[in-house]
């Protein structure tokens, strides 16, 4: 469309710059719900434990194999705005609750299909967002009635929830075994405050090292350190170890303005090397006088440092990531020291181990059996790169769902079933309604529906009579009918143990309605001029001045 107006006189007033281009009414919109709809389309194969995978390649070669809608999502180049919206969208879901991406943008492209629906019946957007307000208000509520409470202190029920968001992963054959690490690392990181959990996942390390099958994961109680003692002759392995974590260097540190020392004999750069020499035995005899046995630091430690430290059979690891270092503290109760001047023994922390060991072909070194650790570690193994990578995504997505737990402690039928109940309610609520949003609640509930269509539809069956049999089934009261796509049969999914939390569900429908009601909120879009690549970006005019270089599209 033209960025200018006409006057009467056929003189045209520019009101954009030259080569913008605009979008109005119903083709902006248009636009932006089939960009939505591709997005949509492209996750809905992934979804459910029987979801395919996607190859993805970036501009590198690199390629990521995944079902992982999170992960899909990021490694996408999208270039269309409503489909970042979409994608943003999912990012929110991701480290909001961690789980349900996938379903969040498939629910989201398909509230969009069917509003484009009641756009060409010449209904308001406006109308169509009330309704969709209203339905996502409604639909949470339901779910917080059909929702129900567990007990987390019992671990076997937490496995079970964990398990079903690590079935729908390429380490599903391994779900129960990780499951559990998953609930026991959970189960030690987690602190109660007067009557709530709180659950940081920065206190369980993932580690991962290729070689071996996923059933060779440990759960370290403690931290592993991808790193090697630093000297060859400290010892390899340290048994009730006191620990200083440091944050300061065991090596002369370089003064921060240029400096320049005058010597007229060999005396003086001896007696200079011998002072430098002292200061760090002094750092070391001090490490000692307290009971250290081990000393991790964030910054390097000297050759000379090494020596003393090797001398008094001090095992030493430097260059640490402040992260682990943390975790460390953590883990063994030590308080991390910036100046080993200030040291105390009340500052060290305790392990009943400490120990270098070969993992693969890399040597890691393990503190464990800390006597109250508050971090832990899961060390991942998988034979290949990709396989360890998916196994990282899978357990991160497992303890966010744990964590939801610990903060809401309901749980709601999986398989769809969930979906089918609430979008069963919201049509005998929708027909109650005067006037068009009744039409927007009723596309609401159908929109619902295609959660359980897509997963009869990767279980090979009839997506048409799995619908009709759960209606059916929904309307007689068995509101945990559902799919279990891996018998391809409609099931009780509480009998089988197909669960999901709560906090997971009610945030898909809350971020799937929120997005699409951003995208149909717009009716306008104005699209700036492509700025020219690899030309200059300013040009000589006739007059000598420089001026801006304006292109087109």
């Amino acid at each position: 469309m033209s960025s200018g107006t006409q006057q009467k006189g056929g003189v045209p007033v520019m009101v954009l710059k030259e080569g913008s281009q605009r979008t109005t009414g119903a083709d902006a919109r248009r636009s932006n719900i089939m960009a939505a709809k591709v997005i949509s389309e492209i996750l809905s194969t992934s979804l459910g434990p029987r979801g395919m995978d996607k190859m993805l390649i970036d501009a590198f070669g690199d390629v990521t194999i995944t079902g992982d809608g999170a992960a899909i999502l990021k490694e996408m180049e999208v270039q269309h705005p409503a489909a970042k919206l979409l994608i943003e969208v999912a990012k929110a879901q991701d480290a909001e609750v961690g789980d349900g991406t996938t379903t969040a943008v498939v629910l989201a492209g398909r509230l969009l299909e069917l509003a484009e629906e009641l756009l060409d019946e010449n209904i308001h957007p406006t109308i169509i967002i009330d309704g969709y307000k209203k339905a996502m208000d409604y639909a949470i509520q339901i779910a917080n009635e059909i929702a129900q409470p567990i007990n987390v202190e019992d671990k076997n029920q937490l496995a079970l929830v964990a398990m079903n968001s690590l079935s729908s992963k390429i380490v599903s054959e391994a779900k129960d075994y990780l499951a559990k690490i998953a609930v026991e690392a959970s189960a030690i990181a987690v602190e109660k405050v007067s009557d709530k959990y709180n659950l940081d996942l920065d206190w369980i390390k993932l580690e991962k090292k290729k070689g071996q099958s996923l059933f060779e994961t440990q759960l370290i109680q403690g931290i592993v350190l991808d790193k090697e003692v630093v000297h060859p002759g400290m010892p390899k392995r340290v048994v009730n170890a006191k620990i200083a974590v440091l944050d300061a260097p065991l090596e002369i540190e370089k003064p921060e303005w240029t400096t320049k020392i005058s010597v007229s004999s060999p005396q003086q750069i001896k007696g200079f090397l011998e002072e430098e020499s002292n200061i760090l035995k002094s750092y070391v005899d001090k490490l000692a006088e307290i009971g250290a046995n081990v000393v991790i630091t964030q910054k390097g430690i000297d050759e000379i440092a090494q020596h003393y430290l090797a001398k008094r059979g001090i095992m030493a690891i430097r260059r640490v990531k402040r992260s682990d270092i943390e975790k460390l503290a953590k883990a063994t109760g030590a308080k991390i020291v910036t100046s080993i001047k200030d040291i105390r023994p009340e500052d060290l922390g305790t392990a009943g181990l400490v120990e270098e060991r070969k993992v693969g072909e890399e040597k890691m070194v393990f503190v464990e059996q800390c006597p109250n650790p508050r971090a832990v570690t899961i060390l991942l193994r998988g034979a290949a790169d990709r396989i360890l990578d998916e196994a990282e995504r899978s357990m991160q997505d497992a303890l966010h769902v744990i964590r939801d737990l610990y903060r809401e402690p309901k749980i709601v039928p999986g398989g769809g079933a969930f979906e089918m109940e609430i979008a069963k309610r919201l049509r005998e609520w929708g027909r109650k309604l005067p006037g068009k949003e009744q039409l927007a609640v009723l596309k609401f509930a159908e929109a619902l529906e295609h959660i359980p269509t897509i997963l009869a539809l990767t279980a090979g069956l009839d997506p048409v009579d799995a619908i009709a049999e759960l209606r059916r089934r929904h309307d007689a009261g068995e509101f945990d009918a559902g799919v279990d796509v891996l018998s391809g049969k409609i099931e009780n999914m509480a009998k089988i143990n197909v669960v999901d939390p709560l906090l997971v569900k009610s945030h898909v429908i809350r971020s799937a309605a929120e997005a699409a009601i951003m995208i149909l909120r717009i009716d306008d879009i104005v699209a700036a001029a492509q700025t020219r690549t690899g030309g200059p970006s300013k040009s000589k005019t006739e007059g000598g001045e420089e001026g801006e270089s304006k292109s087109s599209d």
